[in-house]
């Protein structure tokens, strides 16, 4: 059972004790605790305003953490990344493989197994005859592998880095947006914004501080994902050169 937090509970008392006194004093019938009392307000608006407002408070924060599954092309990738406005790092899962990424900048790395890599040369593991993929696999594995700019394993792995980019993918509700009622994420009080009623999607806003996305359900079960951390810095170190690995112009590719 989740725990009611003793706040909410005393001021639920208090209501509840002026509610009697109203009832005793008028003969009104009745009296209910106001569900927006000491939250921000965005759950008086349209769903439509409060989609925007979460937005701005979104693309506005300098870092944010989410974690979570995305459906896309048919794959499922599961994130756990920090981002901010010039890189991030966190894991990537997909097809059974973790790897981690980090971007500094327009420096992006990936650091996998030698198993990641062998799979990505298209050998499933087997490697040449004479050994030699499943050599240079093995240099790979475990460091930090710089990637070329004009690798096209560039654009589709720091898109998973870029703030911006990935909350402008995600955090989209389709269909007609609605309401559908007060929620809590993580002790926070949320007001929950729909599209189609649920089938375009769900998105649960803070209605505490600033109206930060705290949790969205994705349409058609292509992922669910989690926001915390929102405005919370975090440094971003460049690996050592006893970590990296210089590729070349270009990855293995599957």
């Amino acid at each position: 059972m989740t725990a009611i937090p003793q706040g909410r509970t005393r001021r639920a008392a208090l209501v509840g004790a002026m509610c009697a006194l109203v009832v005793t004093g008028t003969g009104l019938t009745g009296c209910s605790e106001d569900p927006d009392a000491g939250t921000n307000g965005v759950g008086k608006l349209p769903a439509a305003q409060i989609q925007s407002k979460s937005r701005a408070a979104a693309e506005a924060a300098p870092a944010v953490r989410l974690s979570g599954s995305v459906v896309t092309s048919g794959r499922t990738y599961k994130l756990d990344m920090q981002l901010k406005a010039d890189g991030g790092s966190g894991s990537v899962t997909a097809q059974g493989a973790e790897f981690q990424l980090l971007r500094i900048g327009e420096e992006l790395y990936l650091k996998a197994s030698a198993e990641f890599w062998n799979h990505q040369d298209g050998k499933d593991g087997k490697g040449d005859a004479d050994g030699s993929d499943t050599a240079a696999a093995g240099k790979l594995g475990g460091k930090y592998v710089k990637v070329p700019q004009g690798d096209p394993s560039y654009k589709r792995f720091s898109g998973f880095t870029d703030k911006d980019v990935l909350l402008d993918g995600l955090l989209t509700l389709h269909g007609t947006l609605g309401t559908e009622g007060r929620h809590e994420q993580t002790g926070v009080r949320t007001i929950r914004v729909t599209g189609d009623k649920g089938s375009g999607g769900t998105l649960d806003v803070s209605l505490e501080g600033t109206p930060y996305p705290l949790l969205l359900v994705r349409a058609g079960g292509a992922g669910t994902l989690t926001f915390s951390d929102w405005g919370k810095d975090f440094t971003l170190t460049e690996p050592g050169k006893d970590e990296t690995v210089d590729y070349g112009k270009q990855l293995p590719t599957s």
